[in-house]
């Protein structure tokens, strides 16, 4: 009868067993299950973390002094990404050297969406200008949004004796040298600008560069100097006063606005010279903030009230994505790359 007994037991054992393998295997299986559900929650969880960004302040820093362009517009620009992402985003003015500086320090800021660079056209005219630069204005920054894009304006102090810009040709060929124009420095779109139209014109001007638009126009508005190719964002308020005369706009064809004034490419054919704003981060910057500047800045611009605002300013609202942005930026590469050249003009 043992052997019975034992038998018996054997197969309970054996049935024991049996089933504790089935409720093991059938628990590894519910853990599983559940392992694999869990994989789009936390999925869903790491999105939200990176929606989270920012988490404190971001610094923007702008490469030319307060009162000019680039100061107006980077406030907006801020004043706008501070409400969509509900973190203060604090103006960092770091003027000189036509934006040198300022583009030094962001090249070298950590890649974190934390510190990002609002710039225009000597962004990419400096590395041609200056004989050392400390950046690659292609390769060390990635492109977020173009802001805006301006049209710089052709104004006079009211003493210079020319009401248009053929009659500004006339004289100022007629007394070589003798002409001053102001500029926002060595190199700024403002010097650049005026070299250009120095050249299609043939007439022969004295620049004078200041440490930003801003100071240049205070001693134009005192008749200190007589003539100026600037944005039209700091000139357009001295001009609908009356304190500076209106002579020209740089676009091909006439600003919707400042539609009484007409193209200087009407009175010299083939000038153009369109300034744009723009933003951009350190290289290797997340895509995640990246991302969401752009996404804040774009629904900015579909705004009426900023489109206005910025048209007052004798801006056109841009926007579009950072790839875009990118082209624009090596097409004037290339494009003011050959205007310094053809100028000879150079900054030690």
């Amino acid at each position: 009868m043992k052997p019975m007994v034992i038998g018996k037991t054997t197969g309970w054992r054996t049935a024991v067993t049996r089933s504790s393998f089935i409720i093991h295997r059938s628990a590894f299986g519910a853990a599983i299950a559940g392992a694999l559900w869990l994989i789009p929650v936390l999925t869903l969880l790491v999105a939200s973390g990176a929606q989270a960004y920012p988490d404190r302040p971001v610094r923007l820093i702008v490469g030319f002094p307060p009162g000019g362009a680039a100061d107006i517009l980077g406030r907006i620009a801020a004043q706008k990404l501070t409400g969509g992402l509900g973190q203060q985003v604090v103006v960092d003015n770091r003027g000189g050297a036509g934006g040198l500086i300022a583009t030094e320090i962001a090249a070298k800021a950590n890649a974190d969406g934390y510190t990002l660079l609002f710039t225009s056209i000597p962004h990419v005219i400096n590395a041609h200008l200056y004989r050392k630069v400390g950046y690659d204005p292609v390769t060390d920054f990635t492109p977020v949004i173009q802001f805006v894009a301006v049209p710089l304006m052709m104004a006079s102090h009211p003493s210079l004796p020319a009401g248009s810009v053929r009659e500004l040709v006339a004289y100022a060929r007629s007394r070589p040298g003798q002409i001053n124009y102001g500029s926002g420095g060595s190199g700024a779109s403002s010097h650049l600008a005026m070299e250009l139209f120095k050249a299609m014109a043939g007439v022969d001007l004295v620049h004078i560069p200041y440490k930003g638009v801003g100071p240049m126009i205070t001693d134009m508005l005192a008749g200190q100097v007589k003539l100026t190719i600037s944005s039209a964002v700091p000139l357009s308020p001295q001009v609908k006063a009356g304190r500076l005369r209106g002579l020209a706009v740089t676009s091909p064809k006439r600003s919707a606005a400042f539609p009484d004034l007409p193209a200087i490419a009407e009175s010299v054919p083939g000038y153009e010279v369109i300034n744009w704003f723009g933003i951009l981060a350190p290289a290797g910057a997340p895509k995640a903030a990246v991302a969401r500047i752009n996404a804040e800045l774009n629904k900015a611009l579909r705004q009426p009230e900023l489109v206005r605002t910025l048209n007052s300013r004798g801006a056109d609202a841009v926007g579009g994505t950072p790839e875009e942005f990118a082209r624009i930026i090596r097409a004037d590469f290339a494009k003011w790359g050959k205007v310094v050249k053809d100028s000879g003009a150079k900054v030690d």
